[in-house]
């Protein structure tokens, strides 16, 4: 069998893409040995809420990635990027609040708690969060749509805590996506 472009050209226009697939995939809901990956319909009235938070963080940085951590319904922490603004290419907006929860509260408050983030972490601060040992994780935009607004590391949150099935995490996805999307686009 021969391959024409021309002739099978209508063929693959029906085709989907990888990364339309790959898209596809990242996006469901799935269940991973480590934890559950939930989307935003599963968001609850407080996940917006501390989005929000969030996205308020996010205007302040010098990126829009900021972030919330949430224990039993009390903020214990916030913050933004601060990379350019210190020097400093760890200092993401999940990073930063970390390092700020962890002087102000110590390592146990971390364990179990939610972690609020505008982007979808990147591998460093996605290690960070499960070495951590945060129960929960909810984020706005995905890797994917963060992709389309500047560089980014294609793997999914989802796909390094599946790596760590010795620290549960539920990932829930999508929160206020839309308006986290306007933040990157400026």
């Amino acid at each position: 069998m021969t391959c024409d472009p021309k002739r099978n050209s209508s063929l693959t226009a029906f085709l989907p893409n990888r990364r339309g697939v790959v898209t596809a995939l990242a996006s469901a809901a799935v269940l991973l040995p480590s934890g559950q990956l939930a989307t935003a319909a599963n968001a609850t009235a407080d996940d917006e809420m501390f989005m929000r938070i969030a996205l308020e963080e996010a205007r302040r940085g010098d990126a829009p990635f900021g972030a919330v951590i949430v224990r039993d319904g009390q903020v214990l922490a916030r913050g933004r990027n601060l990379g350019r603004t210190n020097g400093d290419p760890t200092a993401h907006g999940e990073m930063v609040t970390i390092r700020g929860c962890l002087a102000e509260h110590g390592s146990a408050a971390l364990r179990g708690s939610t972690l609020y983030t505008t982007g979808e972490p990147c591998p460093m601060c996605m290690g960070a969060i499960l070495w951590c040992r945060f129960g929960r994780l909810v984020f706005a935009a995905s890797i994917e749509q963060l992709a389309t607004t500047r560089d980014q590391i294609m793997i999914t949150s989802a796909d390094i805590a599946a790596k760590a099935p010795f620290v549960p995490i539920t990932i829930t996805g999508g929160v206020l996506a839309d308006e986290a999307m306007q933040l990157f686009r400026r």
